[in-house]
């Protein structure tokens, strides 16, 4: 097993949590893991990015729609690639200098690494791969409704954490007010 791979076990001491939180955080999609034989191995940095959260609502929005591009990038990964490289040299021409120039390089590095370094690009939760995604060259290789149906996904599983209340509560909290 490589080092910066972690079982669900030592992700869970890490973040001070049950192995099922661990299990459930994964199956919601909001650790990302690879199957490693039979068990789930987490990548540090996206277990390290769970205790210091600082994820905004828009690098969140960002992180989700770059997971569903990788799921496109491992179905095809010839065309995502094509599709990237085309999008960079596009952005070189637009952004010929200044703090976009720095990140564009980068990407460069990224995508001449290969599939691999692009897939751990698209969906860690590092703060060097956050800052990395604001300037994406993998505009268009999703398509409108595909890009909806995630954001629409996004917004259902921050749904699914509020927890109903009762009216008894809320008429005390009201009064308390």
């Amino acid at each position: 097993m490589r080092s910066d791979l972690l079982s669900i076990g030592e992700a869970a001491i890490m973040l001070r949590t049950t192995r099922q939180h661990i299990i459930g955080l994964c199956a919601r999609g909001l650790l990302p893991y690879v199957i490693d034989g039979s068990h789930r191995r987490l990548r540090r940095s996206d277990v390290e990015a769970l205790i210091r959260p600082v994820l905004t609502r828009k690098q969140v929005e960002q992180l989700w729609l770059h997971q569903a591009i990788a799921g496109r990038l491992v179905a095809n990964p010839t065309s995502v690639m094509a599709a990237a490289t085309i999008n960079l040299r596009r952005l070189r021409r637009l952004h010929p200098e200044g703090r976009e120039w720095e990140w564009l390089d980068r990407w460069q590095v990224v995508l001449d690494a290969g599939a691999e370094a692009v897939l751990d690009a698209l969906t860690s939760s590092s703060e060097y791969a956050i800052e990395l995604r604001e300037t994406s060259p993998f505009a268009g290789v999703l398509s409108e409704e595909e890009r909806q149906t995630v954001l629409t996904a996004l917004s259902e599983s921050r749904q699914d954490r509020a927890r109903p209340v009762s009216m008894a509560t809320v008429e005390r909290v009201m009064r308390a007010v």
